[in-house]
Formats: C-alpha cells, sequence, structure tokens
C-alpha cells in the first residue's frame, strides 16, 4: 500500500491494523471482509469440524427419532441441518427421517436454518425474529414442556441452561449430535498466532464460535501462557465475538468482550470498523496529525507503514507525548535489542524516513527523543 493511501477516504478504516481470525467456518469470508477494508489478516483456525456421517452416536439418535418420534425438533444450524439430512441419506433412512420430521413441531432459530429446512421440502412450524436460543426456550416453555419429548439439533456451542431449563419445566430432552469440534491436527499456526498476540503484534482478535475461543485458551494454558493472553485481550489486543454465546469462555475468565448488535459476519467487522480507529491515538505532533495504529501511522490521514522496532520506538514516545525519552529507555523498548544504544539511532533513523514528516521526532543533545509535541495541545508537556 502506497504511502498516499488515505485509509478513510477509500474506505479502509482498518489500514495499519493487524486481525487476528480464529474461525475453521467461513474464515475465508470474514478475512475477505477484513482484508477489503484495509486489514492485514493473520488465520489460525484454532478448531477443526469433524462431520458425524460415520458416528454410531447420530446414526443411534437419528434412528430413535425415527422409531419414537418427538414432540418438538429445535433445528439450531443450517449446515448442521443438512448435515443431518445427509447423514440419513447416506445411511438409506433420509426418507424416513424427512417423514418422522413433517409430523412434528419444528422450530428454527433463524433464517438461514429456515432455508435449510426448506431446502429439505420441509417448513417450519416457528422461527424467532432475534435469532435466539433464548427466545426459542422462551416460547418453548411458555407453551408448556411437561411430558413433551423435544429433540435438540446440537451445534458445537454450549447452549447454557438450555437443556436444564427444559428438563426442569418436565421435558425429555434428545440431543442430536450431527458434528464435534476437535483442536487443529496442526497446531502451528495457532501457535504463531498466540505469540503474535504475547507481542501486541495483533490489535484484534475475532471469534465466531464459543468453542474456538475455549480450544484458544486451553492451547495457551498447555504452553504455560493463559495469564498473558488474558493480559493482552485485557489490554492492548481487542477480543471481538460475533455474538453473546461465542464470548462466554473468555467473559467467564474475566475478558470483557466487543459484540455486533446483529450475530453476522458483515457487523462484526463494522464494528472492529469504529473500534479499532477510535482505540488508536492520534496526537497533535509539529503541525501535523498523527495517529498511531498496529504497524503503520496516520500522518494527516496517510498511511505509513513503519517497521516492528520503529513502532517500538514510537509507541515509547508516545506514552509521554512531548517528554524526553532515553536512549537507554529507548534501547529497552526495542524487540531483541542488546546493549548497543547505536540500534536505536539505527532503528530511530528508518522511523523518521518512515513517518516522512521532518521535524515530528526531535533530537535531544544527549539526552534523548522526543515527539514535538504542539504547544497548545492538551495532552501532557514537559521537557522531561
Amino acid at each position: 500500500m502506497g504511502n498516499n493511501t488515505k485509509p478513510h477516504a477509500t474506505g479502509q478504516p482498518l489500514a495499519g491494523f493487524t486481525v487476528g481470525v480464529t474461525a475453521a467456518r467461513r474464515a475465508d469470508e470474514l478475512g475477505a471482509l477484513l482484508e477489503r477494508r484495509g486489514a492485514t489478516v493473520l488465520h489460525a483456525p484454532a478448531l477443526r469440524i469433524v462431520p458425524l456421517a460415520d458416528d454410531s452416536e447420530l446414526l443411534a439418535a437419528t434412528k430413535e427419532l425415527i422409531d419414537h418420534a418427538p414432540d418438538v425438533v429445535v433445528a439450531t444450524t443450517a449446515i448442521g441441518f443438512r448435515g443431518w439430512v445427509e447423514a440419513a441419506d447416506g445411511w438409506g433412512i433420509g426418507e424416513d427421517l424427512l417423514s418422522r420430521l413433517r409430523g412434528v413441531e419444528l422450530l428454527a432459530r433463524g433464517p438461514k436454518v429456515k432455508g435449510a429446512i426448506r431446502a429439505a421440502g420441509l417448513t417450519e412450524s416457528w422461527s424467532p425474529a432475534s435469532e435466539s436460543m433464548a427466545e426459542v426456550l422462551d416460547r418453548l416453555l411458555d407453551e408448556g414442556v411437561v411430558g413433551r419429548r423435544v429433540a435438540l439439533q446440537l451445534h458445537g456451542e454450549p447452549l447454557p441452561g438450555f437443556i436444564e431449563a427444559l428438563r426442569a419445566g418436565g421435558a425429555e430432552v434428545v440431543g442430536v449430535p450431527v458434528y464435534r469440534w476437535m483442536p487443529p491436527e496442526d497446531l502451528t499456526p495457532v501457535d504463531r498466532l498466540l505469540d503474535a498476540v504475547l507481542a501486541r503484534g495483533v490489535d484484534a482478535l475475532t471469534f465466531t464460535s464459543a468453542p474456538a475461543a475455549a480450544s484458544l485458551l486451553t492451547r495457551a494454558a498447555e504452553r504455560g501462557q493463559e495469564a498473558d493472553l488474558l493480559a493482552a485481550l485485557e489490554h492492548e489486543v481487542l477480543p471481538a465475538c460475533v455474538g453473546p454465546v461465542t464470548a462466554l469462555p473468555l467473559q467467564a475468565q474475566g475478558v470483557t468482550t466487543v459484540s455486533p448488535e446483529r450475530f453476522r459476519l458483515g457487523p462484526l467487522v463494522q464494528l472492529l470498523c469504529v473500534e479499532l480507529p477510535a482505540r488508536s491515538r492520534t496526537l497533535p505532533i509539529a503541525g501535523h496529525q498523527l495517529q498511531i495504529r498496529g504497524h503503520a501511522a496516520l500522518v494527516d490521514g496517510d498511511l505509513r507503514p513503519i517497521p516492528p522496532a520503529g513502532m517500538a520506538l514510537l509507541r515509547a514516545l508516545a506514552r509521554r507525548p512531548g517528554w524526553v525519552v532515553s536512549r537507554a529507555d529507548l534501547l529497552r523498548a526495542l524487540p531483541g535489542a542488546g546493549r548497543d544504544e547505536h540500534a536505536v539511532e539505527t532503528a530511530m533513523a528508518r522511523l523518521r524516513a518512515a513517518l516522512g514528516v521532518p521535524k515530528v521526532i526531535q533530537t535531544v543533545v544527549k539526552r534523548g527523543y522526543r515527539l514535538a509535541l504542539d504547544p497548545a495541545s492538551d495532552a501532557k508537556y514537559g521537557d522531561g
């Protein structure tokens, strides 16, 4: 991306930011949405989905429902419902399953599931406007579930309190496990993503399923990094979840998350387009507006990519804009630097060149460097 690119003018509000994607499913779609808005995407599926077409558990549950009709069937995901019908077809009992589903109250969690139900030649009895399992639960309990048999197509994500509430209300609940979440076979991308998060090389981490969030926390714990991961997510790295159910494993660990009002990928990306720039500090420096982003700076709206060492120096200077930061302190801020303060001068020269604006960073002879904060600024100013 050239130095004259103006991210906001070209619809790229995420330019200069790195976003981690943990999704196994629809990761390409989410990555494309993010990249279209200027983000650098780091993808590492935190889990894999294992279809249960050969699984005896799903076969047994399907046969049992065909033999003993449920009163209600709750379909929770389109991919899960399609997978269930396809698996039944493969076992030669597809028509038996569809015949059984035609005769029961069939509830669809949302429009995508409704589409999958109708594609199978069935018609749903009802679907909540909110796409919320809580609304499905309220409807069932309002109708009364004493003595009723409720089949629930499980979709890998936890449904906190759902099954318990139905059983407490007097229902018999039959789970239909259509696919399972498993850890990825190759953990290298996940470990790379974790390292990037811990090094603050990622500005936001996206989650589209609760199992992915739980899996990432588990892997961090296995590597002895759970506390460090939670600290990163609580401060510098923004955890963005597609919805409240997805956020549960993180919130259980005390992490504050953000979610869009509509639980979709598009609104999730739009939320990041607002949140990430808002979290980036803009400073009036030497007559210019300087905004520090993940791996770049905006100077008067122009994107200036900055190498990692330069970003480390710029962040150290920006913590106390206008104050002098010594070479020794800047050396400590440099990633992997030794004891030679000449490394600071080399990185500083590259940072100045990358910023492309003279006098943004002042050299204070024998003392260090400082950002040339405009005197009229409200930001803290001093001579260090």
